[in-house]
């Protein structure tokens, strides 16, 4: 029997070559879908120059909260702390802005707090040598809003300098109309996911990383420095938090002690939604904005067809438990080949 095209090229629709490309691409084709079911449905509003932009802008912190938490679960860990950053970032970048700290300072203040409680997050982790990451920062989550709340009085705090604002509310117009354009936001998230992917893919750190969520112990006999690697995979996602914080904070203009409340579970299931393992070792940063995304046009497709927002927690629910059904299914069937 003679070779198809399909099988001189080494690319068949049921050989390797098609599972590696959806396993790399389908969650870029679950988008595109998406978008054309809406597109649809409601042409006239989906389709906006407006309603792009604000589903852009609306989901630009939770990205970063995505792609900090994404560096962790590659290591098979988890950060339930960066909700708390983001509210403590914000509160206290608003307070410096409001009592007149030089703005270039009020930027650095949210990613530094980052940092630090990243840092608490890695040392204590490492230092303790407690049995899971889940620990130590449900423990940070805690202190870290309660801190919040006893900054700001458990008050919003509105004001914020311009420049800070600037951040969270300009966009580039490229000839749209206002509101329309690409906020400023999504330029800064393509930064970060651009300098992530660096980092993850070309640095020895970044394969260190990788390896660990690999096999911990395995790389801890390969001479990896398993423990320093961590404290920085935990610094990463608090940097990231802090960013997010910024974000919010310039979109809304204020501080607020209860921003971040939860959204740290929209970040593990966009990171999990995007095609990451829970068990570690594996993702694309590709794939972590396209799970922000498809978490973004869901939402934004339900609220335009006036859909409950009880149900739509219901489907996002839902969406989660196939998504980490999916991994546990493909987890499977790497162990029998």
């Amino acid at each position: 029997m003679s070779d198809t095209p399909a099988t001189k090229s080494g690319f068949s629709l049921r050989g390797p070559g098609m599972s590696k490309f959806l396993e790399v691409y389908g969650i870029i084709l679950v988008v595109v879908v998406m978008m054309l079911v809406l597109a649809v449905i409601k042409p006239e509003v989906f389709l906006s120059a407006q309603n792009l932009t604000n589903i852009l802008k609306q989901n630009a912190s939770l990205a970063l909260l995505a792609l900090g938490m994404y560096v962790v679960i590659v290591t098979a860990g988890i950060d339930l702390s960066v909700g708390s950053i983001m509210g403590l970032s914000m509160v206290c970048l608003a307070v410096a802005s409001k009592a007149g700290v030089p703005w270039p300072i009020v930027l650095l203040i949210g990613p530094a707090i980052g940092l630090l409680v990243g840092w608490v997050n890695g040392v204590g982790l490492t230092v303790l040598k407690l049995p899971h990451p889940f620990i130590m920062t449900l423990g940070t989550l805690n202190v870290a809003r309660g801190l919040t709340y006893l900054i700001s009085n458990g008050a919003p705090i509105s004001g914020l300098q311009p420049e800070v604002r600037f951040i969270g509310q300009a966009y580039f117009g490229f000839g749209m109309a206002p509101p329309a354009g690409i906020p400023a936001s999504m330029l800064l998230v393509a930064v970060c996911a651009i300098g992530l992917w660096f980092f993850l893919e070309k640095t020895n750190m970044g394969r260190h990383i990788f390896a660990i969520g690999g096999n911990p112990h395995a790389a801890r006999v390969s001479g990896i420095n398993v423990d320093r690697t961590l404290v920085v995979v935990y610094m990463i996602s608090g940097f990231m938090a802090g960013l997010s914080g910024l974000l919010l904070a310039g979109r809304t203009d204020s501080g607020f002690p209860n921003a971040g409340i939860g959204i740290e579970l929209d970040a593990i299931a966009a990171v999990i939604i995007g095609g990451a393992s829970f068990f570690g070792g594996r993702g694309t940063v590709l794939g972590v904005l396209a799970g922000v995304l498809i978490m973004g046009i869901l939402r934004n497709g339900l609220n335009i067809n006036n859909v409950s927002a009880f149900w739509q927690q219901i489907l996002i629910g839902l969406v989660i438990i196939i998504a980490v059904y999916i991994d546990v299914l493909r987890r499977r069937a790497a162990v029998r080949r």
